[in-house]
């Protein structure tokens, strides 16, 4: 997929996914060997947007598992047409084997195993799903395959990139982990998160972005219940570009901190540190 770190920065800076050092390497090597990535990081880092940035720069297609409390096997892996196999009990009389492929009905897993397409394939947010859903995938990131009882074994025709993605709410096992090669995404400086603004929109003054920038890690140095991820900040951007702001001052800053700042105790905190009342 990549022929180098140097590669990778090229081709995600290509579509707008400004890389750095150990982002590029671990992109690579999770090519290279053949192993899931799994980017662990606080939410709004831009660990999905890394996996979305993959499949583009690659041409790759994406298939998504969104994890979340309750997923089980049938809404991750495969489930079987229930309704369908009624239907061909009740219309034949003779036994009939219902548990075919005419009867399966794929869900992301299996069907970044079966496809035949370059595939990048992203288990988002890992650490919302029960323990039990990290069991269904060791045989997956192990060994690329998943068996089925009635079926057998399905090996992958061609291997998925994967990338899981974790918020780090709670610890995955060490089963999992062994896995998959570890990156950990941290936010960006204020630097990086000054070009990843230009990036994203370039309409937008490189002294303003600057501003934008320095006060967006200001805010995440306080005590706050949710710090503003990266897509907010380019969403504050935007919004600076609406409404024809040259210039963040204090004014603009008290007007527009719901853009980035979800919970009143936040926006209340922010007013008060930043000398905004």
């Amino acid at each position: 997929m990549f022929a180098s770190p140097a590669d990778v920065t090229e081709r995600l800076a290509a579509v707008d996914y400004l890389s750095d050092d150990a982002i590029s390497t671990s992109v690579f090597l999770a090519a290279a060997l053949g192993k899931p990535l799994l980017a662990e990081g606080p939410a709004g880092v831009g660990k999905t947007q890394l996996a979305k940035a993959v499949a583009q720069a690659t041409g790759a297609a994406l298939i998504r598992l969104q994890c979340y409390e309750g997923l089980d096997e049938a809404r991750a892996l495969y489930e079987w047409n229930y309704k369908k196999q009624l239907l061909r009990i009740q219309a034949t009389s003779a036994d009939h084997d219902i548990f075919t492929e005419e009867f399966l009905l794929e869900r992301p897993l299996l069907k970044a195993i079966r496809t035949e397409e370059p595939t990048v394939l992203l288990i988002d947010e890992m650490d919302k799903a029960d323990v039990e859903v990290e069991g269904l995938l060791l045989e997956l990131l192990s060994d690329f395959q998943v068996t089925i009882p009635e079926l057998g074994t399905i090996t992958a025709r061609r291997r998925p990139y994967v990338v899981l993605t974790s918020n780090a709410t709670r610890e995955l096992s060490e089963a999992l982990k062994r896995r998959c090669l570890y990156l950990h995404i941290e936010y960006p400086t204020p630097e990086r998160e000054r070009d990843i603004v230009l990036a994203q929109v370039p309409e937008l003054p490189a002294d303003l972005a600057e501003q934008l920038a320095r006060t967006v890690a200001t805010l995440r140095a306080l005590e706050l219940k949710k710090a503003p991820s990266v897509a907010e900040t380019v969403d504050w951007a935007r919004t600076l570009l609406a409404l024809g702001r040259a210039e963040l001052d204090e004014q603009t800053v008290a007007g527009t901190l719901g853009v980035v700042l979800k919970h009143n105790s936040d926006h209340e905190r922010a007013v008060k540190e930043l000398g905004l009342a």
